[in-house]
């Protein structure tokens, strides 16, 4: 095979006009490996510079300073320019394919399902296999040959002469796809997911607002006797969706967030962020929710940090983060008194309190705030340290009474069965027997007891007899 300049050109254009790949960059990549060649003949040490002629194609090269002869290089070049435009032109179409899918990321994807080994799913997306990790799969699922998916773009980068894509059932974005799929008025922009938080396989929480006051954006997303978020649903495998209506107000969108929980009121602390929502006591567990479910994704639906309580907890929380307080050196209770009500409630949240802000609204000096924050940061970690041995103390006897249980079940396993009553049979020898029996003891005379012998003993006597 012998070099043909005008094919090499004629293969470069190709690339650069099919393929968008600057042509300099394959003359000098064809260049950089006709000079590795060239020193596997002449010498790993030697000197060699080879260049193409951008015009015509011709090859020019030296070797520590010696003009190259032109037929040696084009014998190495040929099958060497050959090999560098097909892995150019593998690199263009992985090139290609990472710039179309990173254009992807966070979109929803469909494809079909190739096979499941150790957790992770292969995805076929036409182009390309992209894989599905069980780390990015909803808790709870698992997928099958031949299944279509909806999934998210997650991750794309290149691999060797591959393009490696990662998708995502998990993300919370999943969601929004498919509201956007499902929802007509969201991809017509009248209705609008302002915020979400998901905890995938068990709950989301959607907040979304209507710029059209006819349209009412909760009953849209629902659809008629539910079969919108029927459909989504199904897709994220049963996971719960509560929609609730957006706010730009945090008093009205913190109750919003909580349901179907009812809320009393929020009386939100901005220096720290929190909103303390009050609710009644028949309301507690479900603002709560099932392991702080509910409360902790409404925190990150509306950006405020929620705590849930009755007004008598609060009241208590209050008394007792006063006197707490009040037993710093250095504070007064008119100090107190303010932190509490800008909703500073413990020792834990004194040690984050700016310095400037405590020493302004005390008109404390600089080392009266640090005397301050040190006793709190002192006074937090030794109840941090009591709370732990509690905690202790219940996991302890928790096991213990696991194991009283199981002791007990055990002995009730290894006791004897008891035996089942003996029930007398009846024949009619026995009851022959037994009449002449009767007739017998009738028969008999009692004897009447000794004369010595005390009242007590002739009674006992005459049971033993009629026993």
């Amino acid at each position: 095979m012998s070099w043909n300049p005008g094919e090499v050109l004629r293969l470069v254009d190709s690339l650069h006009r099919d393929k968008n790949i600057d042509s300099e960059y394959v003359f000098q990549a064809i260049e950089s490996a006709l000079v590795s060649g060239s020193r596997k003949q002449y010498g790993e040490e030697s000197e060699i510079v080879i260049t193409i002629d951008r015009a015509d194609g011709t090859l020019q090269g030296t070797c520590d300073g010696e003009v190259i002869d032109p037929e040696v290089i084009g014998r190495i070049g040929a099958q060497t320019a050959k090999q560098v435009i097909i892995q150019k032109l593998r690199e263009a179409e992985r090139d290609s394919l990472v710039e179309e899918f990173e254009e992807q990321i966070g979109q929803m994807v469909s494809g079909v399902v190739q096979r499941a080994e150790g957790g992770a799913t292969t995805v076929s997306l036409g182009a390309v296999e992209a894989i599905l990790p069980r780390s990015e799969q909803i808790p709870g699922e698992s997928h099958h040959a031949n299944e279509r998916v909806q999934a998210i773009v997650y991750e794309v980068k290149p691999q060797g002469n591959r393009v490696k894509v990662v998708l995502s059932r998990n993300h919370p974005s999943l969601v929004a796809r498919l509201f956007e799929q499902e929802i007509p008025e969201i991809m017509d922009g009248v209705i609008t997911v302002n915020a979400m938080a998901r905890e995938p396989g068990y709950r989301s929480k959607v907040a979304v607002s209507s710029s059209d006051t006819r349209v009412d954006c909760v009953g849209a997303c629902v659809g008629v006797r539910g079969n919108r978020i029927k459909n989504i649903v199904d897709e994220l495998s049963g996971e719960r969706i509560d929609i609730v209506r957006w706010s730009d107000d945090p008093e009205a969108l913190i109750p919003n967030s909580l349901q179907p929980a009812e809320v009393e009121q929020v009386l939100l602390c901005d220096m720290i962020g929190r909103a303390i929502v009050l609710v009644r006591e028949d309301q507690l567990s479900l603002a709560i929710g099932r392991r702080g479910q509910n409360v902790r994704l409404a925190s990150k639906l509306s950006g405020w940090d929620i705590e849930i309580m009755t007004a008598d907890e609060l009241e208590e929380q209050i008394e007792r983060a006063v006197t707490g307080f009040c037993e710093l050196e250095g504070m007064t209770e008119e100090l107190a008194q303010s932190l509490v009500e800008q909703g500073y409630l413990s020792y834990d949240d004194l040690e984050v309190i700016e310095p400037d802000a405590l020493q302004e609204m005390g008109g404390l000096t600089e080392e009266q705030v640090e005397l301050i924050v040190n006793q709190a940061e002192e006074r937090a970690k030794q109840a941090e340290v009591v709370a732990a041995e509690q905690r202790r103390k219940r996991k302890q006897e928790k096991i213990e009474e696991e194991m009283r249980a199981a002791a007990e079940a055990d002995a009730l396993k290894s006791a004897p069965a008891p035996e089942a009553p003996t029930e007398e049979v009846s024949t009619p020898a026995v009851e022959e027997a037994a009449v002449a029996t009767e007739a017998i003891e009738e028969t008999k005379i009692e004897e009447p007891p000794p004369a010595d012998e005390s009242v007590e003993n002739s009674d006992q006597d005459g049971d033993a007899k009629a026993t």
